[in-house]
């Protein structure tokens, strides 16, 4: 920490006026952890250090200037001293902005180790992606990475990183919190939080009493690759990376979180007017399950960068990019890789007219056949075959189509307004799809379903 927390011995004299506080340099942190939730802005950091304490009473300054740290949510406790070290007030000097004086009651004298916990905002992480085609891409290899980003105001050495896959429903932000002046500053009484603000403690509440269930890892040594940790946690899950990591204010790190290989993958290119325009649009799935070689935890949120192997060694090419949302385990994800320029669909409107006209007793026209010949040219301009779905809208209440019986197979009525043609297209190789799209107007024809 670079000016947070600071050991203080006050000596009164007759009024509070005439206080003078001497300052005694804190010792540094044994250990620290950081606990980093997205998107609730909000982090639980938890330090070990080792206080010299005199028997009797002692005093704490605890500054959070110039940082994001919310004030209220500060802890201190003595795990081996649990009986014998006690807070007995924490007092907020009117002429200290952005401090708060703890009493502590000792029944001890020396080194004493302490653990103090609180929560800050600033602090993020970002999961992103890099995804590897073999050649056939019909595998991929997946890699995910995980990037800690520290803007909290506070420096943050050798601490141990856990990251948390989920939603962390909180009613405020920290660093609104942090930033408030009443009561901090201030000797004019408040009134109690409203209820708001104390919904957000309870939920914070409910975060440390779960997290001091843990105790802070020791770090580890870097001698290879972060392994990642995963743990189920109800609603959400831990994830904790191996080792620790320097994190300065300003600064952001990357780790490795997975790399998997031979992940079965699918490719398919769809073709929807509705959604995508005239564009046909590249498409990768595969499932987060164990046939996948995953499944063992859900995978975050996070942009994805594509490659594809080329034959020359080390190669490769690049295919394009998307994002991800939370993939839950036995979930199939979608990648949509954009707009593809190598496997083309072209739909055009090559005949119309009418027919089956029904009168009414005056001569009058009450009803009659619509009859539209649809083409669908279909190109493949890539070395490998490619799986095409082509998805077609019909805005009529009563309609009916007729396909070619080379169509038969490829034919699906998705529901009341949607079809859809499934086919694959050799490399290299073009095909026509023409189909007749039947619309029964005014008095209702009969049209074969």
């Amino acid at each position: 920490m670079k000016n947070i927390l600071i050991f203080s011995f006050l000596l009164f004299c007759t009024t509070p006026l005439q206080a003078k506080i001497d300052l005694v340099t804190l010792p540094t942190r044994d250990k620290v952890q950081l606990t980093v939730y997205n998107p609730a802005d909000l982090t639980l950091v938890r330090e070990q250090r080792t206080l010299t304490l005199a028997e009797g009473i002692n005093r704490l300054e605890f500054s959070w200037a110039g940082t994001l740290i919310d004030p209220t949510s500060v802890r201190l406790e003595a795990p081996k001293h649990a009986d014998k070290v006690i807070l007995k007030e924490i007092a907020y000097p009117p002429d200290i902005q952005g401090s708060a004086i703890w009493t502590i009651e000792s029944k001890v004298a020396g080194e004493v180790p302490v653990e103090i916990s609180f929560f800050t905002s600033g602090i993020r992480w970002e999961s992103f992606y890099m995804v590897t085609l073999t050649q056939n891409e019909q595998a991929m290899q997946l890699q995910n990475y995980v990037k800690i980003q520290n803007n909290s105001g506070e420096d943050y050495g050798n601490a141990q990183t856990r990251v948390v896959v989920g939603q962390i429903k909180l009613l405020d932000e920290i660093a609104t919190l942090a930033q408030r002046t009443p009561p901090f500053g201030s000797p004019v009484p408040v009134p109690p939080p409203a209820p708001k603000a104390m919904s957000r403690r309870m939920a914070k509440s409910e975060i440390m009493a779960e997290e001091a269930m843990d105790s802070v890892a020791s770090a580890m040594p870097v001698v290879a690759p972060k392994e990642i940790i995963k743990e189920g946690l109800s609603e959400y899950f831990l994830y904790t990376i191996e080792g620790s990591e320097t994190i300065p204010t300003g600064w952001s790190k990357r780790l490795i979180s997975l790399d998997v290989t031979e992940i079965p993958v699918r490719s398919l290119y769809r073709y929807d007017e509705n959604l995508y325009g005239s564009a046909t649009q590249r498409l990768l799935y595969f499932k987060n399950n164990t046939e996948h070689h995953l499944g063992d935890t859900p995978l975050p949120d996070g942009s994805v960068m594509v490659y594809r192997q080329l034959p020359e060694a080390q190669h490769l090419t690049y295919v394009g990019e998307t994002t991800t949302r939370y993939i839950p385990v036995e979930q199939e994800a979608e990648l949509n890789l954009g707009a593809s320029q190598d496997v083309v669909v072209e739909s055009v409107l090559m005949d119309y007219h009418t027919r089956n006209y029904t009168f009414d007793y005056r001569g009058n026209i009450t009803g009659y056949q619509q009859v539209e010949t649809h083409l669908l040219k279909l190109e493949n301009h890539r070395h490998l075959p490619a799986d095409l779905e082509v998805v077609q809208y019909v805005n009529h209440e009563h309609w009916s189509i007729e396909n070619p019986p080379d169509l038969a197979a490829t034919y699906q009525k998705v529901d009341v307004n949607t079809v859809k043609y499934t086919l694959t297209l050799p490399a290299y190789s073009q095909r026509e799809i023409r189909y007749t799209l039947l619309l029964g107007e005014g008095v209702r024809q009969s049209i074969k379903k």
